[in-house]
């Protein structure tokens, strides 16, 4: 059951991720409010990327509005990929940290394979761990990455029914096309994935029922790529002339789709709300 705000974007073809992440901030808030102690994640960012830190303060903000503790670890951009692995280790041995969060991408001298997979399976809340992502892929309970989740979430809520139904995904990174294959394929979608240097993209998408473009290349995703009654679910953020917009052409698509997330308030709030679920998750693993 959905609430009034939700069944009025509905309405109108819009999948709200911000008013589904306040909705699910509002539960896990409730849920925290009754824990003594409280979930705690800790976060890491090397460097000054104003980017990243503009991400980390948006996270920051969302574990201070739902009751989780949190602290950032802000690292030198030229810290030496031993001294970031030994920092990653004191936070897996403090039992007080539940979730761990590495801001990426990392200084090019890093290795940031390396230093994702030395978080501990167990506090990995974005989910990249070995040891998660194979869970994932034989069906067992473990952290999901955020974004597809989060995805996930928005469909089923919606109403959008996956089973039997052909969905396209326009990108196969390791934080989204990849879990997303299987998040799907385990609710029974038939799946193609399709990425950048995909020939007859158009041939592709002009079939599916449900899209998910996730390439980071603005409007890769335009009208005549669609069909009428398509679900549209936009995860890219660009930034084109100082506006924020996303992988899709927004107006137009949204004239053929039957439901369609906008850039900003789509995909981007739920995968920050789906981050809190995780450091909840982790806690209740651990400590409750």
């Amino acid at each position: 059951m959905v609430n009034a705000e939700i069944q009025d974007y509905l309405d109108s073809g819009i999948i709200s991720g911000k008013a589904y992440s306040e909705l699910i901030r509002n539960e896990i808030k409730e849920e925290i409010s009754k824990l003594d102690p409280k979930p705690f994640l800790a976060t890491i960012i090397v460097g000054e990327d104003p980017a990243s830190e503009i991400y980390v303060k948006f996270k920051e903000k969302a574990c201070n509005q739902v009751g989780i503790g949190n602290e950032i670890f802000k690292l030198p951009a030229n810290i030496t990929q031993i001294d970031l692995l030994s920092h990653i280790n004191k936070l897996n041995q403090d039992p007080n940290v539940d979730g761990i969060l590495l801001q990426l991408p990392l200084s090019s001298h890093l290795n940031e394979v390396e230093a994702t997979m030395t978080i501990s399976s167990d506090k990995d809340v974005d989910g990249l761990h070995y040891v998660n992502v194979g869970k994932l892929q034989l069906g067992m309970d473990g952290f999901v990455p955020c974004t597809p989740n989060g995805i996930i979430y928005m469909l089923e809520k919606s109403n959008v029914k996956l089973k039997g139904k052909y969905a396209v995904i326009i990108g196969r990174s390791n934080l989204v096309g990849k879990p997303m294959i299987r998040l799907l394929e385990s609710r029974h979608a038939t799946v193609t994935v399709c990425h950048s240097r995909t020939i007859n993209l158009t041939e592709i998408t002009q079939k599916a029922d449900i899209i998910i473009a996730a390439v980071g290349k603005a409007n890769i995703l335009t009208a005549d790529m669609v069909k009428d009654g398509v679900v549209v679910i936009d995860v890219g953020m660009n930034r084109i002339d100082g506006k924020l917009v996303g992988d899709v052409d927004f107006e137009k698509v949204k004239k053929k789709a039957s439901l369609i997330t906008p850039v900003p308030g789509g995909v981007g709030p739920m995968t920050i709300s789906m981050l809190l679920w995780n450091t909840l998750k982790a806690f209740k693993m651990t400590r409750k």
